[in-house]
C-alpha cells in the first residue's frame, strides 16, 4: 500500500466535474480545506504517502480500480502536502493539468462513492 484515505464527505459542487462529460474528474482534498474549496471537492482524511506513486500503479476508489495512466509535475506534492488532487478519468499518457492524475478504467459515477469509502493507492 502506498496511500490510504477514507472519505468523510463531499462538497454540493464535487461531483459536477464527474457529469461533465469533457471534464470527468473529481477534485480531492484533505479535511479541513477552505470552505469555497470543500464546496466542490471530496474530502478524505489526511493521510501520508508511504511510498512512491508511480504510472502503472492502481488507485481504488470506494471499492473501484482504475490504473495510473499519467501524473502530473505538481500532483504528488499537493497530495502529500494538502491531499489535494486532480483524479481525471479520460486516462492518456499526458496529465492534463500539473495537479492531475490519470486514470484508466471502468467509469466511475458520483453513486459509487459513499462516506467511509477508501481512497488507496498501490
Amino acid at each position: 500500500m502506498k496511500y490510504c484515505s477514507v472519505i468523510t464527505r463531499w462538497g454540493n459542487e464535487a461531483m459536477q466535474f464527474l457529469n461533465n462529460e469533457d471534464l470527468q474528474c473529481i477534485i480531492i482534498f484533505n479535511e479541513g480545506a477552505p470552505e469555497e474549496l470543500a464546496d466542490m471537492a471530496i474530502l478524505h482524511e489526511p493521510a501520508p504517502i508511504l511510498k512512491e506513486i508511480k504510472v502503472g500503479d492502481i488507485i481504488e476508489l470506494c471499492g473501484k480500480h482504475l490504473k495510473i495512466s499519467a501524473i502530473g509535475e505538481e500532483a504528488m506534492e499537493t497530495l502529500r502536502d494538502l491531499g489535494h488532487c486532480t483524479l481525471s478519468f479520460k486516462g492518456g499518457s499526458k496529465p492534463e493539468r500539473p495537479g492531475c492524475i490519470m486514470l484508466e478504467g471502468k467509469p466511475v459515477v458520483p453513486g459509487d462513492f459513499y462516506i467511509g469509502g477508501y481512497i488507496k493507492i498501490y
